[in-house]
C-alpha cells in the first residue's frame, strides 16, 4: 500500500459510492508530521490523483475505473523502486466533477509535486484547478485515456508549471520523479559565498526566490581560521593518497598539496558548521589579496568527488546550474572557460578546477596529473583526462529565468601552455552560431550525458525558460 493507512479497497468502495473526494483521515497525521522535519533524507511526497468523468464514454462506456487505478497503482509501486531517490507517493484521491475539487484542494498540501493521471475524457474541469495551485504538476496520459493533454501547452505558455508525458510506458514518468527530488533538495539547498562583496545583487535574490534556496554571503576570516586549526598529520595523510593516486605530479611540491588539504579539511568543517554541502569562492581575488592561505581547487576536487558541490570564483549563476542538474543526473559538473574555433567546429573548455569522477562518486576516477594554478604557477590544481567520445550537456543560468544548454561529444583533451590545466575539445553542431549567439557570461558547466530532455521538464516544472544555444 503507498496512499495510507485505509486499505485501497476501503478507499475506493467508500469513494465510487460516494462519487466524491475522500482525504485519508491517515495521511494527514503523516503529512502533519513530516512538514516539521526539514531533513534532506525525508522522502519526495508526490500527490497522486485520478480523474474520470461519472459515466465514462471514451475511452470506452464499460470501463472499469478502479481497475485501471489499480494497475497504476502496481506501476507505482515499481517505479518507486527504480527512482534512486525516495519517493513517497500520497494520496490516490479519485476526483470525477468540478464539484469535487474544493474539498481536493484543501487537502493538498507539504507535498513536492501532483502526479494526475486522466482515466476518461472530459477531466479539464478537474485538471485546470489542480495546476492553478501552483504546485510543480504532471500529467500522465496514457493512450486512449483522455484528450487533456491537447490542453497542456498552452497551460505551459502562460507559465504554468505543467508538464505532460503522454506514453504508453510508465518508466516514462522516472525523469520527472527525479526532477520533483531534484527540485526539492534544491529548496533545501544552503549555499556559502565567500567574497570581498556582502551585499546581495537583484540578480542573486532571484534564484533564492525562484528554486526556494539560501545564499549566505560571509567573507574570508571564518574559513581562514579554520585552516589555522586544521590537523597537518591529516593533510599529510591526504596529500599522500592524492599524490599517489596521480599519473604525475609536475610544478608543486608536497608541501602544496597538504597546504590544499588543509583548506579542504577547513573548507568541510565550514560547511559542517553551516550545514551546507555547497560553496563557492572568490577564489582568483582572494589569492591575490591574500586573503587565502591557498587556492580551493583541489578541495573542489574532493567536494565535487563526494557529491557535494564547491564551484570557483563566487559564480552564484554558476553554482546553481551545478546544484539543479547534479541533483538530477548524480554527476558533478565542469565549470570551464570556453574557447571557440570555427574552422574545427569544436569548443574547448579550459579550467583549473575539475571533478575526476565525472561519472558520479561512487563511478571510477579519470586520470588526473597534479598540476599549478595555470594563470599565475603558483598552489596546486589538477590536469583531469576526461573520456575521448563521451557525449555531455554544456548548461548555464544566464539568469534566474533562462537555461543556456547544448550538447557536444568529447574528442580530445589537448596539451600544451596555454588555457587552463584542464582541457577538453568536444565536437559541436555549430560553433558559429554559439559565438555570434553567446551570453550570460563566460562560465559554462559540462555534465556527462545528454540532459537537455530532463532540464526541458525541470524548466517547465520549475518555472523557468530552457534555450538551447546550439
Amino acid at each position: 500500500m503507498i496512499y495510507g493507512e485505509l486499505s485501497r479497497r476501503d478507499f475506493f468502495s467508500s469513494t465510487l459510492a460516494a462519487g466524491s473526494v475522500m482525504a485519508f483521515s491517515g495521511l494527514n497525521r503523516v503529512l502533519a508530521a513530516e512538514a516539521a522535519s526539514s531533513s534532506t533524507n525525508t522522502p519526495t511526497r508526490i500527490q497522486v490523483v485520478y480523474m474520470a468523468k461519472p459515466i465514462p464514454t471514451w475511452p470506452c462506456p464499460d470501463l472499469d475505473v478502479r481497475a485501471e487505478i489499480d494497475k497504476i497503482d502496481q506501476q507505482l509501486r515499481a517505479l518507486q523502486k527504480q527512482c534512486g531517490h525516495p519517493v513517497q507517493f500520497c494520496g490516490g484521491q479519485l476526483v470525477r466533477t468540478a464539484d469535487d475539487m474544493p474539498g481536493f484542494l484543501a487537502g493538498v498540501q507539504q507535498v513536492d509535486g501532483i502526479l494526475a493521471f486522466n482515466l476518461t475524457s472530459t477531466c479539464g474541469p478537474m485538471f485546470s484547478p489542480i495546476v492553478s495551485l501552483g504546485i510543480p504538476t504532471v500529467l500522465f496520459s496514457q493512450p486512449y485515456s483522455g484528450h487533456d493533454w491537447s490542453t497542456v501547452s498552452a497551460m505551459q505558455k502562460q507559465g504554468k508549471k505543467v508538464e505532460v508525458i503522454a506514453s504508453s510506458d510508465f518508466n516514462d514518468l522516472l525523469p520527472v520523479l527525479r526532477i520533483f527530488a531534484a527540485l526539492r533538495r534544491t529548496r533545501q539547498t544552503h549555499i556559502l559565498c565567500l567574497r570581498a562583496g556582502q551585499e546581495k545583487k537583484s540578480s542573486e535574490t532571484d534564484l533564492e526566490a525562484r528554486f526556494g534556496l539560501r545564499i549566505s554571503l560571509m567573507d574570508y576570516a571564518e574559513l581562514n581560521a579554520l585552516y589555522a586549526q586544521a590537523d597537518e598529520k591529516t593533510a599529510a595523510g591526504m596529500a599522500d593518497a592524492f599524490i599517489a593516486g596521480a599519473v604525475r605530479m609536475i610544478e608543486p611540491g608536497r608541501k602544496d598539496v597538504i597546504d590544499s588539504m588543509k583548506l579542504y579539511l577547513a573548507v568541510q568543517a565550514l560547511l559542517a558548521k553551516h550545514g551546507s554541502e555547497v560553496i563557492t569562492i572568490d577564489c582568483l581575488g582572494g589569492f591575490k589579496r591574500n586573503d587565502l592561505p591557498a587556492y580551493p581547487c583541489v578541495a573542489w576536487t574532493m567536494l565535487n568527488n563526494s557529491g557535494r558541490i564547491g564551484v570557483c570564483e563566487a559564480d552564484l549563476p554558476s553554482t546553481v546550474t551545478q546544484v539543479l542538474l547534479q541533483y538530477l543526473s548524480g554527476k558533478p559538473g565542469f565549470v570551464s572557460d570556453p574557447v571557440i574555433d570555427t574552422k574545427t567546429n569544436t569548443v574547448i573548455h579550459a579550467h583549473c578546477v575539475s571533478a575526476t569522477k565525472m561519472d558520479g562518486p561512487e563511478a571510477a576516477a579519470e586520470p588526473y596529473a597534479i598540476r599549478s594554478h595555470m594563470e599565475d604557477n603558483r598552489g596546486v590544481a589538477v590536469q583531469v583526462k576526461m573520456r575521448v567520445g563521451q557525449e555531455i550537456t554544456l548548461a548555464k543560468l544566464a539568469d534566474a529565468g533562462v537555461m543556456l544548454i547544448s550538447t557536444g561529444k568529447i574528442i580530445d583533451n589537448p596539451e600544451g601552455p596555454r588555457g587552463c590545466r584542464t582541457k577538453v575539445t568536444t565536437q559541436v553542431a555549430d560553433a558559429d552560431k554559439l559565438l555570434h549567439d553567446y551570453r550570460g557570461g563566460l562560465h559554462r558547466l559540462i555534465f556527462y550525458g545528454n540532459w537537455v530532455s530532463e532540464v526541458k521538464k525541470m524548466g517547465r516544472l520549475a518555472g523557468f525558460e530552457v534555450v538551447e544555444e546550439i
